[in-house]
């Protein structure tokens, strides 16, 4: 369960975070000020921490510059009573991951605190295989490529040199964007990722760079953009083959010049801050489409890492599950000890087109269905129906390919909001009957919260799905 520390002087605010996050699954405890956070900063070990910038004796910008300064990877969220406030744009200035204007909506502000969460996940410390270190994510393997890769990192962590991140999804280049960062001389500032393929096109520019109050239709107040937030730091730039060609000559000009414009602004901003970009696109095919900047392409290109497929690297596949299983035996309360020898068997005969992503998903849904201590083929029995080489239809597929066909043959208005329901519906009865109807365990293996999963068994009575 994610840990929050609320800070504000107001007992009524304090009480009120509580109960809004409470609902969402969230542990919350409270500080009335800044010293106070300081202490529980150390003792409780939150995920995130939301603070108020007005408060007595200690105030948040004073607070969150000893956070920072003691926790570098903490994400804070501050609080202010002024869109415009220029304490807010300080506090960003000094690390924080975003900012509240009071009053503000509940919806969005759990929203705010959920990118939040995830994205001080994917800036955790990142540590070699060989270092022992519990704490963070680890690049693991031993093989001649992931070697050759360690070796990159040691090169070219050091200066800030522009980086782009070559491979298919899920090899894991996010962990060495991270890895580049941690190990360069930026650690003490904000590591920014941005995934340019899940923003919409319309919002992109605005997430990078900000806006002004009244730029467009609905911008209410001054966002203030990656950039901006990120000066001094690193900012991951994932899927920057997806980046709209318009966007891409703004991006340009940053990298050249290190200033930029708000939208809707006039005022210059200048900013220093490192990219580090990843795409799984051939760029070079891109180019040729008209459809990548070859300016760009040769600004991002400077040091090239390709990370090779799990399938050209197998012999560490049992490095990755002998460090995945004591993770999430951890998280899952469990004391599974290895892999069985068919199972293992299995894994080096799969092509893996998911890579490691996918063998991380493997590993975790099948210690949930593991009622023993050693993984069997038949907890990830899902894994050998595909086929080594994924070519034959899997009982995932069929039961997806017969939902649609009955849902098309009926037809209707709503067809395409039935046929999600529908499919939702079958998700969630088959986790608990999976799971033998431990909530618990089947918001795991759905990858949503419990609070979720008790919403949707409540809004669908109709279908018999056990309570």
């Amino acid at each position: 369960m994610d840990k929050i520390l609320v800070v504000d002087d107001e007992q009524g605010v304090r009480y009120s975070f509580k109960k809004i996050l409470g609902r969402e699954g969230y542990e919350v405890v409270a500080a009335g000020n800044g010293i106070e956070a300081i202490q529980m900063a150390g003792t409780e070990k939150p995920d995130l921490i939301i603070m108020d910038v007005s408060m007595p004796n200690m105030d948040g910008l004073e607070t969150l510059q000893k956070l920072k300064s003691l926790y570098p990877s903490l994400a804070i969220i501050m609080m202010t009573a002024y869109s415009t406030s220029e304490r807010a744009i300080t506090a960003m200035k000094y690390g924080a991951y975003d900012y509240l204007t009071k009053p503000f909506d509940n919806n969005d502000m759990i929203s705010l605190v959920k990118r939040a969460i995830e994205d001080s996940r994917i800036s955790a410390p990142v540590t070699f295989e060989e270092t022992g270190i519990e704490e963070g994510e680890r690049i693991v393997g031993k093989s001649p490529a992931i070697l050759e890769i360690y070796k990159k990192i040691g090169q070219v962590a050091g200066s800030d040199i522009t980086v782009l991140l070559r491979g298919e999804t899920g090899t894991g280049k996010e962990l060495i964007a991270r890895a580049i960062y941690h190990y360069s001389g930026r650690t003490n500032r904000p590591f920014l990722p941005v995934n340019c393929a899940s923003i919409p096109e319309t919002l992109l520019e605005s997430e990078l760079f900000g806006h002004e109050k009244g730029a467009f239709t609905g911008a209410d107040s001054r966002k203030i953009g990656k950039f901006e937030q990120c000066d001094k730091g690193t900012m991951f730039l994932d899927e920057i083959g997806d980046m709209p060609v318009a966007l891409q000559a703004k991006l340009l000009r940053v990298l050249q010049d290190g200033a930029f414009q708000r939208l809707g602004g006039k005022e210059m901003i200048n900013t220093d801050v490192r990219i580090i970009a990843a795409t799984n696109k051939n760029l070079e095919v891109m180019l040729k489409r008209g459809e990548f900047r070859d300016d760009l392409y040769w600004r991002l290109n400077v040091v090239s890492i390709n990370i090779p497929p799990l399938r050209e690297r197998k012999e560490d596949i049992e490095h990755i599950i002998n460090y995945l299983i004591p993770r999430f035996n951890r998280e899952l309360g469990k004391e599974i000890k290895g892999v069985s020898p068919d199972l293992l068997k299995e894994f080096n005969a799969y092509n893996w087109p998911g890579n490691v992503r996918e063998l991380k998903s493997v590993i975790q849904r099948g210690m949930i269905l593991c009622r023993t201590d050693l993984l069997l083929f038949k907890d990830c029995e899902w894994l050998s129906q595909s086929g080594p080489a994924g070519g034959e239809i899997t009982d995932f597929e069929k039961v997806l390919s017969d939902t649609a066909y009955e849902i098309l043959r009926k037809g209707g208005m709503n067809i395409y909001k039935d046929a999600v329901s529908s499919f939702e519906r079958l998700l969630v009865k088959k986790a608990l009957e999976l799971t033998n109807s431990n909530q618990v365990l089947a918001a795991k293996l759905l990858g949503i919260s419990r609070n979720t999963l008790r919403e949707k068994m409540s809004h669908d009575k109709e279908n018999g799905l056990p309570r």
